[in-house]
């Protein structure tokens, strides 16, 4: 159900309105100032907000400007009973979507929201319309515009054309291979092959073979000759996925073909010459491996040329929203379903959940939402139960120290906060309802910096 937040410290008035748009079959939460409508904002997702100008406390102007810096998108009418042009000028520069006269007319109310929430829903549809035309293997089919992934994308976009070896590190499911697919399809090696092996999927007599290749009859069961993956990709690019489990001996092995630029079928001394880039990748620390012994440290520095890092989703939060929205359009085409989008609620439980698996826990929660699903709309329940109640606080939490000062009981809820975002520090100020930089300078007060 559509959410509107009312926001009005006339009781009278305010009741009214709650009346009025129930009636419209809207759900609806009030609000008798700026900071409590920010502290709402901040707690939980609105569909719009019906916001007067002139309160008590925090007035109206103010508290738009909290609510832009805590979510843009959510569209914001003002009320105002004086007609000032000045103030409703402000009002529209600072990102409110429209104003409206007190008394209100309630058509003029109803049709402006109507355009409110449409506009939201078009807004969405046009997002995904554009991440449906950026198809290929390129960095333009990367999704993501958070800070770190754009740092990620630069890097690679930089070595692309190079042919430098590029040593590709992230935790599982972060999508290492989709950055190592884009880094070959934007170099000169993109019309020639491009050959992925997963080292962790094979044993390594297997690998061995799977890389090197092998004659006929060099070990039991080799009943034909196999040109393996190096010659496979001759021309091209070849990317060791997880690089990191691969055995002593067979890295003894590939530093000698990385080398020499030729590589020895097993049961064959006769060398053939390639002509390869080598891309790599690994959830693994390679330097603590290196150190312990379970890493070649020559090899380390031959793949370790370029490190490019894929962050984990819980550094990118802001991508979360579109990143659902385009694994949300490609499972509906899939099975078939008119799966428009995300209810607030669902994509705001998403926002918060932690996502141990990144990628590729998302887009397998977004494909389980949208089979399950029957409305036009994902909502929280089509979600897996760990994502569905994610930030939830439980109702038996211990009372705080009737001793504490204020300081300290602001202090031990801006660290929980923190330690629930994984450090995140601007989804911690959107939870607490402050600014990044308000949160900056509290941390900075209590040595925590």
């Amino acid at each position: 159900m559509t959410s509107i937040l009312i926001v009005d410290d006339d009781p009278g008035h305010r009741s009214m309105l709650e009346t009025l748009l129930a009636g419209w079959g809207y759900a609806i939460t009030s609000a008798g100032d700026g900071a409590e409508a920010v502290e709402n904002i901040a707690a939980g997702p609105f569909d719009a907000v019906l916001m007067d100008v002139r309160m008590a406390g925090m007035d109206g102007l103010t508290a738009l400007k909290k609510i832009m810096e805590l979510n843009s998108a959510i569209p914001v009418i003002i009320m105002t009973a004086y007609g000032s042009v000045d103030t409703a000028v402000q009002a529209l520069k600072t990102g409110a979507f429209d104003y409206l006269l007190k008394p209100l007319d309630f058509e003029l109310l109803r049709h402006t929201l109507d355009q409110a929430l449409e506009h939201t829903r078009l807004r969405a549809e046009n997002l995904d319309l554009k991440k449906a035309l950026s198809t290929g293997d390129g960095f333009a089919s990367i999704v993501g515009k958070s800070e770190a992934m754009r740092d990620c994308v630069a890097l690679a976009s930089q070595v692309a054309p190079s042919e430098a070896t590029v040593l590709i590190t992230g935790e599982s499911g972060t999508g290492k291979e989709l950055i190592a697919r884009a880094i070959h399809a934007e170099s000169p090696r993109a019309p020639e092959p491009f050959i992925a092996v997963n080292c962790a999927a094979l044993p390594d007599s297997l690998l061995e073979s799977e890389l090197f290749g092998h004659e006929k009859g060099a070990f039991t069961g080799a009943e034909k000759a196999r040109a393996g993956r190096f010659i496979a990709a001759d021309g091209g690019t070849l990317f060791l996925d997880e690089v990191g489990e691969m055995a002593l001996p067979v890295q003894a092995k590939l530093l000698r073909v990385i080398q020499e630029g030729e590589v020895s079928r097993l049961g064959s001394d006769k060398p053939v010459a390639v002509d390869v880039r080598m891309l790599a990748a690994t959830n693994r620390d390679l330097s603590a491996d290196v150190r312990e012994g379970r890493f070649r440290e020559d090899l380390f520095y031959r793949l370790n040329v370029v490190a490019v890092h894929v962050p984990p989703l819980r550094d990118r939060r802001g991508d979360i929203p579109l990143l659902a929205s385009h694994f949300l359009e490609r499972y509906a085409a899939r099975n078939k379903k008119t799966v428009k989008g995300f209810t607030p609620e669902a994509m705001d439980r998403m926002s918060r959940y932690g996502w141990p698996g990144n990628v590729r826990e998302l887009e397998n929660a977004v494909e389980r939402a949208v089979v399950l699903a029957t409305a036009e709309y994902v909502d929280a329940p089509q979600l897996p139960p760990e994502v569905a109640h994610a930030g939830e606080t439980s109702e038996c939490a211990p009372e705080a120290d009737s001793a504490a000062t204020l300081d300290d009981v602001e202090r031990s809820t801006i660290l929980r906060t923190l330690r629930e975002t994984d450090g995140n520090k601007s989804e911690a100020a959107r939870r607490l309802g402050i600014t990044r930089a308000t949160l900056h300078k509290k941390l900075k007060r209590y040595g925590e910096s």
